[in-house]
């Protein structure tokens, strides 16, 4: 057998460090430790090394990213032959070159096979940790199966794998459930849901359903619309399956609930059933806080996924004990290596290691004052921005990566207003001026150091609302959508800031009447949000317990109220508005039933603290009287009708209900037909093309039909659009009229907008050819002649062999006079809406009838 302690017993002596854990970050320490001739023991639960990449499917590539960053292994630093090997390849070709430099100590189990290459690894399998006790300089690691193995330090590279994130919903327990897939090709002919849209969960499904051969049917759940957790190149390949009809991507869709054979979901519009056979969890995982807590190591936070707190030198507060790898919230392979590399060097030596990181991140602050420190600039945004609160500096230094840090002059603009932009930025040092009227720049609102700005853009994708200068000299780093979103959904800390920002500056601006965010703060702090399903109430009609008002954060709810078993629509509260505050400030019972007409989430407040609010500010409250008179009367005209013409009102219903079935509860825009007044000359069609260099954005005939009221092929301008889900160059943006429009110069041509569309609007188009000039008509009959329409030409002579681009509806941004569909119908049956406007509506359809 090996000489383990380098001149000791096996077991008996006392290890220089035992390394628990056997994955990337755990065999880059046991093989420096190697190296280095430091005695060593690497424990690991399994039978096998490496187990989070050993239950990799079958084959998987594994990436060695960030590719900018340099790998402390394969090579010599220092005349020390560093870290363990590792390159992009196949799991089989990675957990083979690792096996090769492990020697087994395990008696029970036999020698491998193999001539251990350049240093062994004194590796013990089947050595399950149960405890950890003792002190820095003398540690008893307790084993499941009674032995005890002393070291003098302990390095934590355990993972969070070992702890999967259950589905919460009903049948949650239910067999058909697993954790992770071993091979693709022993799954065929199944209907398999993944749930989860980081790389793990969009891998295994491109596994199980781009070989034809295995004939399954593939279906992934993104509770979302982005990917943030993923990386680019697996998104791209995820959605190029989803559009080739490899798989199906169910955006914005979560589980409600698992039976035999089958899952529902919640959607958007409501509940949905998919049959499956199997159902795969890629959710992610949470640390093993009571094993490592009971080491008297203390967390960043209460929240179940918050990681412990660490020392630069990755040290714990527990003394002597070291956490590397995902534990340590930095999970990258090549930053796990990296870890295990620099603490058994700062072991060796007692100094810590500069971080592989390290230029990277001075490249990161190179243009920030002051001439620095990398360590000076992380731990400054990392104390200084709220959103950063909860992070490590590891996990500081990973988001820095991503990000651009900046430095402002007072009155340098930073962005302005209705510039596209989907960015979050963050102030460190310094403040910023938000210019909150166009027309004189001198009217500013203040946001100061530790706060964000920006949020706008990164929740809805509009272009920026506001322009923002440096109001004294700022320091600020600008996060990406996709960073962004990865931050929020990793960091307790970080989306709660976000969601509280968010929430005051909603208030601020639905309330107005001069409130400052002192005087929102009590709602601020007692507000909560709640997501809601599609039809599910939020208020119901009769109710006298609910005290509470309402913001819709986004999505919108429909107005109904119910006599006699007849349900009346009442109106739409689309996002942004309040609800909620009649009965509040009445202390009446709830007048009616406020229902989710898409799926949607809500700002809750108490009612109370909405109070006393109103009795603090006379204005707001006569505000608020003002939009309450103006619901009653709107309320009663529907009752009046109804009262005298039944009919009518449910015809109005069934109306309401036929357009929340054809997008129209997401939309703020769309283009409507009145089929009694339309003449079928498709004047709107060719207007649409001559506006559009010959390519009509709309298809008057298709689409569905109610009442006289028919809802052609036309975008609706999603308040938050399917087709901006995942564009590659970013050509989908906002206007600053709310029109989702794609920009021809950039567009690719990739066809995602088409594939995430749900209305079918979008379609792919040669470029089309350039009118003829004047002249060229005129000697040679090339091309319409003057005053006569370039659609027919444009249309017929189109090359079909260009390369396509994306063509939708943009609203005529940019044209004189808006819309040319609606300008160029003669009878005027081509009318725009928004969702909030049915009432109007439906007032519209009674006056042409009558």
């Amino acid at each position: 057998m090996p000489d383990l302690s380098k001149g000791g017993d096996r077991l008996s002596d006392v290890f220089k460090v035992a390394i628990i854990g056997s994955g990337p970050a755990g065999m880059s320490a046991a093989g420096q430790a190697a190296k280095r001739g430091m005695s060593h023991i690497l424990l690991e639960k399994t039978d096998h090394l490496s187990d989070t990449i050993f239950k990799y499917q079958k084959g998987k590539h594994v990436m060695a990213t960030p590719s900018d960053l340099a790998l402390r292994g394969g090579g010599y630093e220092e005349g020390v032959h560093a870290g363990m090997e590792f390159e992009e390849g196949t799991r089989e070709r990675i957990l083979g070159i690792w096996n090769k430099h492990c020697r087994i100590v395990d008696p029970s189990i036999p020698e491998p096979d193999h001539e251990v290459q350049d240093f062994e690894i004194n590796t013990r399998l089947n050595a399950e940790v149960v405890g950890v006790e003792g002190e820095k300089g003398n540690f008893s690691v307790k084993l499941k199966d009674g032995d005890t193995i002393q070291a003098e330090t302990i390095i934590l590279a355990i993972g969070t794998q070992g702890n999967p994130n259950l589905l919460r919903c009903p049948g949650a327990d239910h067999p058909m459930i697993t954790p992770q897939l071993d091979d693709p090709e022993d799954h065929f002919d199944k209907n398999v849901i993944v749930v989860g849209t980081g790389d793990a969960g969009i891998e295994n499904a491109l596994g199980l359903a781009t070989d034809p051969a295995l004939g399954n049917t593939v279906t992934i759940l993104n509770r979302g619309t982005d990917f943030a957790k993923a990386k680019t190149k697996n998104a791209t390949d995820l959605t190029s399956a989803d559009e080739e009809g490899y798989l199906r991507i169910a955006y914005r869709t979560s589980p409600a609930e698992v039976r035999d054979g089958e899952m529902v979901v919640e959607t958007e519009t409501g509940q949905e059933v998919i049959p499956c056979d199997m159902i795969i969890t890629r959710i992610g995982s949470q640390p093993p806080r009571r094993f490592i807590e009971s080491m008297g190591i203390e967390f960043t936070s209460e929240d179940r996924s918050a990681f412990p707190k660490l020392s630069p030198e990755f040290e714990t507060t527990k003394e002597g004990i070291f956490v590397i790898g995902a534990l340590a919230g930095y999970p990258l392979i090549k930053h796990c290596m990296n870890q295990g590399y620099d603490v058994i060097e700062y072991l060796a030596t007692g100094e810590a290691v500069k971080p592989a990181d390290e230029p990277l991140l001075e490249k990161v602050f190179e243009n920030l004052p002051g001439n620095r420190s990398v360590d000076y600039w992380l731990e400054l945004y990392r104390t200084q921005v709220d959103l950063f609160g909860g992070l490590s500096t590891l996990q500081m230094r990973e988001l820095m990566l991503d990000s651009i840090c900046s430095a402002f002059a007072p009155g340098e603009v930073i962005f302005r207003r209705d510039e596209p932009g989907s960015s979050l930025f963050a102030i460190a040092q310094g403040s910023v001026a938000v210019e909150v009227n166009p027309n004189d720049p001198s009217i500013t609102v203040p946001i100061g150091q530790g706060s964000i700005f920006g949020e706008v853009g990164l929740v809805s994708g509009r272009r920026r609302g506001a322009t923002i200068r440096a109001a004294e000299d700022v320091v600020v780093v600008e996060l990406s959508r996709k960073a962004a979103l990865k931050l929020i959904g990793s960091s307790p800390e970080a989306a709660e800031a976000v969601k509280r920002i968010s929430i005051e500056r909603q208030m601020l601006q639905l309330f107005g009447s001069g409130l400052t965010p002192d005087d929102v703060r009590p709602l601020v702090d007692s507000a909560v949000t709640e997501e809601i399903s599609a039809g599910k109430p939020v208020i119901t009609e009769g109710d006298t317990e609910d005290k509470d008002v309402f913001i819709v954060r986004f999505g919108s709810m429909r107005v109904e109220k119910g006599e006699g078993g007849d349900t009346t629509f009442l109106g739409l509260i689309p996002a942004g508005n309040l609800f909620g505050e009649m009965g509040v400030i009445d202390g009446q019972p709830r007048m009616s039933t406020v229902r989710a007409a898409v799926k949607s989430e809500v700002i809750r407040i108490p009612g109370e603290a909405f109070l006393e609010l109103l009795d603090k500010k006379p204005q707001l409250r006569e505000r608020a009287r003002q939009i309450m008179d103006d619901r009653r009367r709107s309320n009663e005209e529907i009752e009046t009708q109804k009262s005298k013409e039944d009919g009518k009102v449910d015809s109005f219903s069934g109306l309401a209900s036929f357009l929340f079935d054809e997008g129209m509860g997401e939309a703020t825009d769309a283009l409507l037909i009145d089929e009694r007044l339309c003449i079928g000359c498709d004047n709107c069609e060719k207007a649409c093309a001559d506006s559009h260099e010959g390519l009509s954005r709309l298809d008057r005939e298709t689409g569905k039909t109610f009442a006289y009221l028919h809802v052609p092929i036309s975008c609706r301008h999603c308040e938050h659009p399917h087709c901006m889900t995942d564009c590659p160059p970013n050509a989908i943006q906002r206007g600053a009229d709310g029109e989702v429009n794609i920009n021809k110069d950039t567009c690719i041509g990739c066809g995602n907008c088409k594939s995430y569309c749900p209305y079918g609007v979008i379609s792919m188009e040669p470029a089309p050819p350039e009118k003829p000039s004047f002249l060229s008509w005129l000697l040679f009959g090339n091309g319409p002649g003057p005053g006569e329409p370039s659609y027919s030409w444009r249309k017929e002579n189109g090359d079909p062999n260009k390369a396509k681009k994306a063509v939708k509806c943009d609203m005529c941004a940019g044209i004189e006079g808006g819309p040319a569909c609606v300008r160029a119908c003669p009878t005027g049956a081509a009318i725009r809406v928004a969702p909030d406007k049915f009432l109007t509506l439906a007032k519209m359809t009674e006056d042409v009838e009558n």
